[in-house]
C-alpha cells in the first residue's frame, strides 16, 4: 500500500506546469462535488429498478471511491504522497494506523447502510399495519439508529483505544450524574416514549388536557403541541400529559351533543319532548343513528329541565358549535309555534312593615299616622302600665287615633 501511494507521485512528473496542476486538481474536486450531488438520484434510480439495498451499496461505493480517488489525484499531482507517508513513518503511524482507519471507515459506511436497511424494513413491514402510525414508525427508526450508531462507535473506539473498559466505566458514571441532574427531562422523555406507543391521541385529534383544549399539531419525545381555538399554540410537557386526564373527542369519529332546555311546569312534558326530538331530527348535523333522544333531567327553580341529546360525526369544534346553534334555534322556533313557554327565573320582592313596606324610588314618604298604626300593638302593650307615664302614653295613642 505504501509503494502504491508513493507511486502516485509520478503524476507530478507528467504534469509539470502549475496551471495544469491547478486544472487537474479542480477537475478532481469538481468530480467529488458532482458525485456528492448526484449519488442520491443514482441511489433512487437503482432502488426503483432493482432492490433498495443495491442502491445503498452503490451510493456508498461511489462516494468512497470518489473521495479516495480525488485525494490520491490531488496529492499525486502536487507530489505530496511521499511526504504524507514520511510523516506517518516519523510518528510511527504507518503500522496500525492505516488498517484501523480503513476498518473504521468501512464500519461507519456499514452502519449507514444498516440504518437505511432498517428504515426500509420498518416501512415495508409496519407500513401496512393500521395499528402503527407514521410517527411511531419514525420513532422506531430513530431508536434503531441510536442503537446501531452506538454499537459502531464502541467498535471504532476499540480500534483506537487499548483500555476501552475504563472509558466505558467513566461513561457509565457520567451517565449516572447526568441522569440525576436531568431527571425531570429524562422523565419527560420517558413519558414521551410511553405516549408514542400507548397512542392516547394522534396528530389532528381534538383533545382536552386539564383546562386546555385544541387540535394536536405535533408529538415529540419532550412535549405535545396543540393549537387552541383562539389561534394559540400551546406546548404541554409529556409528563404533564401522562399524569393528567386526557379527553379525546375525535377518537371514535362521532360526538354526542346535549342541550338543556326548560319548559313551564304546566306544559305537557311528553308533547314537549316529542316536539324537541322532531326538531333536532330534521337538522343536517344530527346523525340518524343513534337517533336523537330527549330525557327529563330535573325540577328546576322555575322550569322542568329537558335534556336534548343527538350525535354528530367527524367532530370538530366548529361542527359542534354549529350543531348546538342550529339545535337551539330549531327548538325555540318549534316551541314558539306550539305555544310552549320557556320560562325564565322570577323573583318576588317584599318590604318589612316596620320600615313602611316596599317603596318605589321617587314616591312620597309614608305619614306619621301610618307608622304609628303599624306600631299600635307595641303601644297597647305599653298602656297596661299603671304609672302616670303609661297613662300619658295611652292618651297620646287615643288622640292620634281620633285624629285619623
Amino acid at each position: 500500500m505504501t509503494e502504491t501511494g508513493v507511486g502516485l507521485d509520478w503524476l507530478a512528473g507528467v504534469v509539470e506546469s502549475t496551471e495544469l496542476r491547478l486544472m487537474i486538481s479542480g477537475l478532481a474536486i469538481g468530480l467529488l462535488v458532482a458525485a456528492s450531488l448526484t449519488y442520491r438520484r443514482l441511489q433512487a434510480w437503482i432502488s426503483e429498478h432493482t432492490r433498495p439495498v443495491y442502491g445503498d451499496l452503490t451510493a456508498a461505493t461511489l462516494l468512497v471511491v470518489t473521495c479516495v480517488g480525488t485525494l490520491a489525484v490531488v496529492l499525486g499531482v502536487w507530489s505530496q504522497t511521499g511526504t504524507i507517508w514520511s510523516v506517518f513513518a516519523d510518528h510511527e503511524l504507518n503500522g496500525q494506523f492505516l488498517p484501523n482507519a480503513v476498518a473504521s471507515v468501512v464500519l461507519v459506511i456499514g452502519a449507514l447502510i444498516v440504518t437505511r436497511v432498517i428504515k426500509r424494513v420498518i416501512d415495508e413491514v409496519l407500513g401496512s399495519a393500521s395499528a402503527v402510525t407514521a410517527h411511531q414508525r419514525e420513532i422506531t427508526h430513530r431508536i434503531a439508529q441510536v442503537i446501531v450508531w452506538s454499537m459502531a462507535l464502541v467498535v471504532v473506539l476499540g480500534f483506537w483505544i487499548d483500555d476501552l473498559g475504563g472509558l466505558l466505566v467513566g461513561a457509565g458514571f457520567l451517565g449516572i450524574v447526568v441522569g440525576m441532574a436531568a431527571r425531570q427531562t429524562l422523565g419527560t422523555v420517558l413519558a414521551g416514549f410511553v405516549m408514542m406507543f400507548a397512542r392516547p391521541f394522534e396528530i389532528g385529534d381534538w383533545i382536552v388536557v386539564e383546562d386546555k383544549q385544541g387540535i394536536v399539531t405535533d408529538i415529540s419525545i419532550v412535549n405535545t403541541r396543540i393549537r387552541s381555538f383562539d389561534g394559540e399554540y400551546i406546548m404541554i410537557p409529556n409528563d404533564v400529559v401522562a399524569s393528567s386526564t386526557v379527553t379525546n373527542r375525535s377518537r371514535r369519529g362521532r360526538l354526542r351533543v346535549e342541550i338543556d332546555v326548560g319548559v313551564d311546569y304546566e306544559t305537557d312534558l311528553e308533547h314537549a319532548s316529542a316536539l324537541a326530538e322532531s326538531a333536532v331530527s330534521e337538522l343536517e348535523h344530527a346523525e340518524p343513528a343513534p337517533s336523537p333522544q330527549v330525557v327529563t333531567k330535573e325540577f328546576g327553580d322555575s322550569a322542568v329541565v329537558l335534556g336534548v341529546r343527538f350525535w354528530i360525526d367527524d367532530p370538530t369544534a366548529r361542527r359542534r358549535w354549529e350543531a348546538r346553534t342550529a339545535a337551539i334555534n330549531a327548538i325555540k322556533r318549534t316551541f314558539e309555534a306550539e305555544g310552549i313557554k320557556i320560562p325564565f327565573p322570577q323573583r318576588e320582592l317584599a318590604g318589612r312593615a316596620e320600615t313602611g313596606g316596599l317603596r318605589v324610588a321617587g314616591s312620597p314618604e309614608p305619614d306619621a299616622s301610618t307608622r304609628s298604626s303599624d306600631a299600635r300593638p307595641n303601644s297597647e302593650e305599653a298602656s297596661t302600665d299603671d304609672s302616670p307615664t303609661g297613662a300619658h302614653r295611652e292618651q297620646e295613642i287615643s288622640h292620634s287615633t281620633d285624629n285619623r
